[in-house]
């Protein structure tokens, strides 16, 4: 990728400019007055965000891969378009293509509150090798004192099409036994670790390996950290289903891309379409998929 050209034609002076970023990839990173940020254009994917005055709000594992064609752990990898296994051919990498693909840089620009970006993939022999569907994907992601990601996926066939996926964000805190996850209280969820359905009682609690899947919701999700003295919000919209995930230890070590002890400083909780929330997208229309993260001070 050259990224001159791409300084050329997208930069903005002393806000958002392109350079190697970890493993050499090509990354845009962002200097606003509210934040600092950075997106790989691999995958579209935001890998850092971190408010004037705060600690950085999203988590990276020092282990992840940062190598073309090998997808990031942490961030907010771009999941569509199937979520997890591939329903009917687990050979086929996990939670699509989209994350692993090369995202071409569309328009960027500055307002007073931030800086934003546009990137776009369209189908292509790789991809209709995988999903023999045509398609059209744009993110945008907007960093300010809150950061916003919105995903829009379109039907470029003749054809229906049904999809999954989600924005799959990580979350940086300061342990996660002593996190509260409010936002969900009452929701049904599929429990993939004990594999069974359930319904939440409560705030969430993070003390042994989870993995769940909370159906038929729309609500704002806050992770509340004492040991940060913050709050995360996570709202959404195109979206009726949540992901909760911490691999805790015994996975952790399993994973090749994880620290063993990793865990302790990470979250997911995830904007989604997964399971049963399946998104029908007949010939010409599409879907908007969005997530929108912002910090308080407890």
């Amino acid at each position: 990728m050259d990224l001159d050209r791409l300084n050329q034609r997208h930069s903005l002076p002393d806000r958002l400019r392109f350079a190697p970023g970890p493993g050499g990839l090509p990354t845009a990173f962002v200097t606003a007055d509210s934040c600092q940020g950075s997106l790989v254009l691999q995958g579209a994917h935001v890998l850092h965000f971190q408010p004037r005055g705060q600690q950085p709000v999203l988590w990276a594992s020092r282990h992840s891969f940062f190598s073309p064609g090998r997808p990031i752990r942490g961030g907010i990898p771009v999941c569509w378009p199937w979520f997890g296994a591939h329903p009917s051919d687990p050979a086929k990498p996990g939670h699509g293509f989209a994350r692993t693909s090369a995202w071409e840089v569309r328009e960027t620009g500055s307002t007073a509150q931030g800086v934003w970006l546009e990137l776009g993939l369209a189908s292509n022999p790789t991809t209709l090798a995988l999903w023999p569907h045509p398609f059209s994907l744009r993110l945008r992601a907007v960093f300010g004192t809150q950061l916003q990601v919105e995903l829009r996926a379109r039907n470029n066939g003749d054809q229906s099409v049904t999809c999954t996926g989600a924005l799959h964000s990580y979350f940086a805190v300061s342990r996660a036994s002593d996190l509260c996850i409010t936002g969900l209280e009452g929701s049904s969820y599929f429990d993939k670790v004990g594999g069974a359905p359930l319904q939440q009682e409560g705030p969430i609690r993070i003390i042994a390996e989870t993995d769940r899947v909370y159906q038929d919701t729309t609500a704002e999700c806050v992770v509340e950290d004492p040991g940060l003295g913050r709050r995360i919000h996570i709202s959404k919209e195109g979206s009726h289903s949540t992901v909760v995930w911490n691999p805790w230890s015994a996975k952790a070590a399993r994973l090749e891309d994880f620290g063993d002890e990793e865990y302790l400083g990470m979250v997911c909780v995830e904007t989604a379409n997964a399971a049963s929330d399946q998104i029908a997208l007949p010939p010409g229309k599409g879907h908007r998929l969005q997530t929108t993260i912002r910090v308080e001070p407890i």
